[in-house]
């Protein structure tokens, strides 16, 4: 079975334009998964200081791989929750601030509906109101993950073990998560021996 990544890919490096072929992913739909939103917190970091070109530039950098409408969504509210963090938004303002740049979509809806969710409730609690991880789309990891972000803002670690204790897409969820977080704690939040336990890093 060809993956559609390697579709993508081939369809591309055969002389297709990208546009073209990202759209017809899914029978026409575009992808809606979680790559977009994965990578595009260092996107929000560096825009920071302007979130109208933070939601322009996570729109485009979505595209690239996903075309779906969800999928650009969640990649513009992770954009916007990472540039949030940066600027010392209140955890409690983030989900909603994040919910009202957020394009129309399920993934908004689902923001919004947390912005109710006080942080009191338990990660699982969240993850079986709008999942996290299971269905492998924006809309249903990107609300959890953010929700998670804001419940724990200031420690990175706690807001990795809170993410993961739901289960699900766990290497999403954390992605996204650890984008936000280490947006505004900065990577000597990460531990050492985490540090340690990594895999090695090519020389020079």
């Amino acid at each position: 079975m060809v993956l559609p990544a390697a579709e993508v890919l081939t369809a591309i490096g055969d002389g297709e334009a990208w546009q073209a072929v990202t759209a017809a992913q899914f029978a026409g739909q575009g992808s809606w998964g979680n790559g977009a939103a994965m990578r595009v917190a260092p996107l929000g970091a560096w825009f920071a200081d302007d979130l109208d070109r933070v939601v322009e530039q996570a729109a485009l950098s979505a595209a690239v791989t996903h075309a779906h409408p969800e999928a650009t969504a969640g990649a513009v509210a992770v954009g916007v929750a990472a540039a949030l963090t940066v600027r010392q938004v209140p955890a409690e303002d983030l989900l909603p601030q994040v919910a009202a740049r957020t394009p129309d979509s399920e993934v908004a809806a689902r923001l919004r509906r947390l912005s109710r969710r006080p942080f009191s409730r338990q990660p699982q609690w969240i993850a079986g109101e709008v999942g996290c991880g299971a269905l492998i789309s924006a809309l249903d990891t990107v609300p959890y993950a953010i929700w998670c972000a804001a419940r724990h803002l200031d420690s990175l670690v706690e807001a990795l073990w809170a993410t993961v204790s739901a289960g699900g897409d766990m290497d999403t969820t954390c992605a996204i998560v650890g984008g936000i977080v280490a947006a505004r704690t900065g990577l000597d939040a990460v531990p050492g021996e985490w540090v340690d336990a990594r895999e090695p890093l090519p020389a020079g």
